[in-house]
């Protein structure tokens, strides 16, 4: 985890992405909305690592996918650096993408199966013009190959031909070639071998060390969040439901959401294990298409009252250093 200097890097107000749903083959109707991010707001100082977690479909991707605008913005606002890129172009986005990249889930699929390591390593650097000549070329991939343990000979090669942590050191280096300043890693390590996904931990923060990055990194599994975060975000049906400094967060959860996910973490410890209670929620997540009213969370919530389904929590501070948390009974 790298130190960060206070500024922010990004910040995301109100965001909102939804995606429309139609009906008929020929005369299509709009029928409803996919509510994937409703209204988050967070940001990220220049130099750590946000951890963005929460449950399969709950709008973690569509959010990081969002900041690089890969999706349109139904409504809210993104700033980069202090500058508002909620409604850029092609072009502008093109010129901005130097300065934020992304490191997707499957090492496999993210790569072009039909390009050497060579290319798909290069291809940033060939499109934003940053070589002087072929051999200049050359030797920035072959750079980009060591940085992440990879073998420069290795370039002439495609990728069926590596392993899937090999494959994702590639993906590594494609994001770094670029130079950008923010990196959003969609699930890095989710499709990788225990053993593989921490030797990738260990090569994201020191390069955050080396190159001074700034990563939204994007999971579900909350050890590893917790091992590679400064500060994480808690989400739920497309919204935000806690945020905190990494340590007390886990140490001190508000939100009875984090405390049943926390609950659910494995201790390798048998005997602490067994001791400790775990929180079980009941039902299945509510539809994005169609969220409950109030408080989205309170239909699973095990210490849910009746106004709960009625007013929408926002996050406020519940004064234990810089600890936010949208819950009613927050400070009860």
């Amino acid at each position: 985890m790298s130190e960060n200097n206070g500024k922010h890097l990004i910040d995301v107000k109100d965001l909102s992405v939804h995606f429309p749903i139609y009906t008929g083959a020929i005369f299509k109707r709009k029928v409803g909305d996919v509510k994937a991010v409703d209204g988050v707001s967070f940001h990220i100082l220049s130099g750590e690592t946000l951890g963005l977690v929460g449950e399969s479909g709950c709008g973690k991707t569509t959010t990081g996918h969002a900041i690089l605008r890969l999706h349109e913005l139904t409504g809210g606002q993104i700033l980069f650096n202090g500058e508002d890129i909620s409604a850029y172009g092609g072009s502008q986005m093109r010129v901005l993408r130097r300065g934020m990249q992304i490191i997707y889930q499957d090492p496999f699929s993210s790569l072009n199966p039909r390009m050497t390591v060579l290319d798909i390593v290069g291809e940033p650097i060939a499109v934003h013009k940053m070589s002087r000549n072929p051999k200049d070329y050359q030797d920035q991939v072959a750079e980009l190959l060591q940085v992440v343990g990879l073998n420069p000979s290795m370039s002439s090669r495609y990728p069926h031909e590596f392993s899937g942590g090999q494959r994702q050191r590639i993906g590594i280096a494609r994001a770094l070639a670029v130079k950008p300043s923010l990196i959003v890693c969609d699930e890095p390590v989710s499709a990788l071998d225990v053993s593989i996904q921490a030797q990738i931990i260990n090569l994201l923060e020191d390069l955050q060390e080396k190159f001074g990055l700034t990563y939204l990194f994007i999971a579900h599994d909350l050890a590893v969040v917790r091992h590679i975060s400064n500060r994480i975000a808690v989400m739920y049906l497309g919204s935000i439901v806690e945020i905190a400094d990494r340590l007390d967060l886990y140490h001190n959860p508000q939100h009875p959401y984090t405390r049943a996910l926390l609950s659910a973490v494995p201790i390798p410890n048998p005997t602490l294990d067994a001791q400790r209670k775990q929180l079980m929620l009941e039902g299945e997540v509510p539809s994005p298409v169609n969220p409950p009213p109030g408080c989205k969370f309170h239909p699973r919530c095990p210490e849910a009252k009746p106004f709960c389904a009625e007013q929408i929590p926002v996050l406020k501070d519940t004064g234990h250093r810089n600890h936010w948390t949208a819950c009613h009974r927050s400070g009860e």
